[in-house]
């Protein structure tokens, strides 16, 4: 009996309370009030902190050069001042580890630091090769990190992996058609020209004017010489180019489709391929302009 008289006794305020007897004199709890910092933020379960030997590079990754002198220099501020930018990650089953997707240049810089932790964006959505492409890409180009020919060899694999054209791979990435078809360009060179632009002792402008020459020899001939500026080289290409001007003058193809239909490309100057396509691929987007508001006949 006791035991019950206790037990009523310690919930009777909650009896009163249920039957709308109310003790004026209580005072009621509040809840506790934010603090203003915190109104309008919410955690991520998407940004954290994991082992840096759980990390490693993207081996698909188009940039694969690094300067050591900024890494040590980007080591040293991580030291006295900690990360201050968390790098972006996917899981790789295969891999049994998070992969890179930009940031790379930090990681480094934070194992040289000596820190056994990073900060990073966990990409918890999976993501196919081009979509993986498309991130680094946009992350290097937008921090100019990456050299002309990784920045060629990138727009290249991307147009492989989806099918794209010149055009698409610029729209995609929100640059330039020219600076997709002028990188592009670069792959036709000879691969010992593309040595010479990739370590910087020759311009990609004055890369691509060479491009213009119709054969390797002419390419190497102004590639090889003494501090080939863009001018130089524009001004070399132009003379060589004068040379075969009566062999040769500008530009004119004829494409035949299945249908019988057929396409001539002309131009005034001598143009290549990629320049080709670029300009194709801006008139299909005009016919395609004339289909969408009926212009069906011509």
């Amino acid at each position: 009996m006791a035991t019950t008289r206790a037990a009523l006794r310690s919930i009777d305020d909650n009896l009163d309370e249920s039957v709308g007897i109310r003790d004026e004199r209580r005072v009621p709890e509040l809840s506790p009030v934010a603090s203003p910092r915190d109104i309008g933020r919410a955690p991520l379960r998407t940004f954290g902190r994991v082992t840096i030997e759980l990390v490693e590079p993207d081996p698909e990754q188009p940039r694969i050069e690094f300067s050591e002198d900024a890494i040590q220099r980007l080591a040293k501020s991580i030291a006295e001042k900690g990360q201050l930018h968390p790098i972006r990650v996917r899981w790789s089953d295969e891999r049994g580890k998070w992969l890179i997707i930009s940031g790379e240049r930090r990681w480094r810089a934070t194992m040289a630091a000596g820190l056994s932790n990073i900060d990073c964006y966990f990409q918890n959505e999976t993501l196919g090769a081009s979509a993986i492409l498309e991130q680094q890409l946009i992350e290097n180009l937008l921090r100019e990190d990456l050299k002309p020919m990784e920045q060629a060899r990138g727009f290249a694999g991307l147009m492989e992996l989806n099918g794209w054209t010149g055009k698409q791979v610029a729209d995609s990435l929100h640059v330039a058609p020219s600076t997709v078809s002028r990188a592009l360009a670069l792959l036709d060179l000879p691969a010992d020209i593309q040595e010479r632009v990739n370590n910087g002792k020759l311009a990609a402008r004055a890369a691509y004017e060479i491009t213009k020459l119709p054969d390797a020899s002419m390419q190497r001939s102004v590639a090889n010489t003494k501090t080939p500026t863009t001018e130089k080289v524009r001004a070399a290409v132009k003379q060589k180019r004068g040379r075969t001007a009566e062999k040769k003058r500008g530009f004119k193809q004829t494409f035949f489709a299945e249908s019988g239909i057929k396409v001539l490309v002309s131009s005034s100057k001598t143009v290549n391929y990629h320049e080709v396509e670029t300009a194709i691929a801006e008139a299909l987007e005009e016919v395609r302009h004339y289909i969408r508001n009926g212009r069906n006949a011509l």
